[in-house]
């Protein structure tokens, strides 16, 4: 494979020494990255408690409503494959600035929405966006900090910024819906955006210029065509009900087209997915624990939100605080996470932490009708963020190991797309389960308050069993303790 096909390596090796986190260069490149990150993550829940005033002002019915959040998920999860290989071939640091400048142009348009086509278009555009930005930032941080303990760290601090991020949305979003204004919700996204901005014209070094030969076109269209399906298949499932012709008709079309994809990379000279990565030690079971935990666990921001502000009447900010314990433990997680990987590796960290993660989501499904915080939610909160900490930490280190610098931006967008993948999956199938038994409930003389927790306890439950199940599928990988910073050949 010509030099010609890549970003040229040299460069990033040129800054790995002035990189590292004992510099004030590694710890700002880290922070940009982090922010980057943190925007991804947060814009896939922040809407979540705007989305009543958003309904009022610009006349959304309930059906098109699902969009706000859906459209989001949907670019992001369908073409993150496709970013991540773009960061390879045309550059981590051109995508990361051109995703930068999409992603808040849509932000800014969102505010300034008049109607709901509006509005949902500049939610589409914006996941478009964060599908370049998260594997760019993930692979550039893969091959910047590359001794084992800035690695970790560095590693560490991503994986607890996603947890992070998924609560302070909720957080944010109540104290902007309730201050200025749902609008607020996606101008903060600009302001951010520019000092990212500027963060990566000033700290990241260019790529140089290259021609791309035999570009994988035919691939590039059939995997995003059949992530976009798919993922559009997953979130509409709760509505047009599982066992529809729709539902198994997208699947099956979705599947197929995915399935001609993998054809083709093995047959093309120059594959936009070179699948030969899965044979790297750890990284497809990686990717798997990380879909299958995250599924059990990103749910139960959306159970909890609702059983805070419809049972026990909570505001929206009182809702958004109370997770703030969790995000406490995701930093304190994160501080001793090197040291836990530099001593044990990725395996007990992975299996250990989902079984606490399990066990935190099995005391929040005992949550009562007339529940209590302090002893209802507040333990599971913080039981489950150190567990899951333990599961994200482990399996995005896992999931980058011995992973080239050529394909790193591929294994980072791999990784987030089982993210995206694991968050739409789990929250069809889990809300389906609690919508299912919250009708029993009420078909069997249940009171509304009653039967909703009733079928809040059932998607927990399950979750929990997601997340159990996720420390079952890791005991199969590796121990990725010295590997987990060693560049192993390619599988080609």
């Amino acid at each position: 494979m010509s030099a010609e096909t890549y970003p040229r390596v040299a460069n990033v090796g040129e800054a790995v020494e002035e990189s590292s986190l004992s510099s004030r260069r590694g710890i700002a490149i880290l922070l940009l990255l982090c922010l980057v990150q943190f925007m991804d993550i947060l814009d896939a829940s922040i809407l979540n408690i705007a989305l009543p005033s958003i309904r009022a002002d610009l006349g959304f019915s309930q059906q098109s409503l699902q969009w706000v959040i859906n459209g989001y998920i949907l670019t992001y999860g369908g073409f993150l494959l496709l970013g991540g290989r773009a960061a390879d071939l045309l550059g981590r640091r051109r995508m990361l600035i051109t995703g930068l400048l999409v992603f808040a142009g849509a932000s800014f348009a969102g505010g300034l929405a008049q109607t709901e086509t509006v509005l949902v278009a500049a939610r589409f555009v914006q996941g478009f966006g964060a599908a370049m930005l998260s594997p760019a930032a993930l692979s550039t941080l893969t091959t910047t900090f590359r001794s084992d303990g800035d690695r970790h760290k560095a590693l560490g601090a991503w994986a607890a910024v996603s947890g992070l991020a998924g609560a302070a949305g909720v957080l944010f979003g109540g104290l902007l819906t309730e201050g200025p204004g749902w609008r607020w919700v996606l101008f903060i996204n600009v302001p951010l955006s520019a000092v990212a901005l500027v963060g990566a014209l000033l700290l990241l070094a260019g790529e140089r210029r290259k021609q791309l030969v035999d570009m994988d076109a035919r691939g590039a269209f059939l995997v995003t065509g059949g992530m976009l399906l798919l993922v559009y298949t997953l979130v509409k499932a709760p509505d047009v009900g599982w066992g529809s012709g729709r539902t198994i008709a997208g699947l099956a079309v979705s599947l197929g087209v995915l399935a001609a994809f993998v054809v083709n990379e093995l047959r093309v000279r120059n594959p936009l997915v070179p699948l030969s990565i899965l044979r790297i030690k750890g990284v497809a079971v990686a990717d798997v624990t990380q879909m299958v935990a995250v599924g059990g666990f990103f749910p139960m921001f959306f159970f909890l939100t609702l059983y805070m502000q419809t049972v026990l009447d909570y505001s929206p900010i009182q809702a958004g605080a109370a997770y703030l314990p969790l995000t406490g433990a995701f930093i304190a997680f994160a501080g001793v996470s090197p040291r836990i990987l530099d001593r044990f590796g990725t395996k007990p960290m992975i299996v250990i932490g989902a079984f606490v993660g399990a066990a935190g989501l099995y005391w929040l499904s005992r949550i009562p009708t007339d529940g209590s915080y302090v002893s209802d939610i507040l333990p599971g909160l913080v039981v489950g963020a150190v567990g899951l900490g333990g599961v994200f930490i482990g399996a995005t280190t896992a999931g980058n190991a011995g992973v080239g610098e050529d394909r790193a931006g591929l294994a980072a967008g791999l990784l987030n797309t089982g993210q995206q993948l694991g968050t739409a999956l789990g929250l069809a199938i889990l809300s389906a389960i609690a919508t299912a038994h919250t009708h029993a409930l009420l078909r069997g003389g249940s009171g509304l308050a009653d039967a909703a927790t009733g079928g809040y306890q059932w998607g927990l439950l399950i979750g929990a069993g997601f997340v159990l199940a996720a420390g079952f599928v890791a005991m199969l990988a590796p121990n990725t303790r010295e590997a987990a910073t060693k560049a192993v050949p390619d599988a080609a």
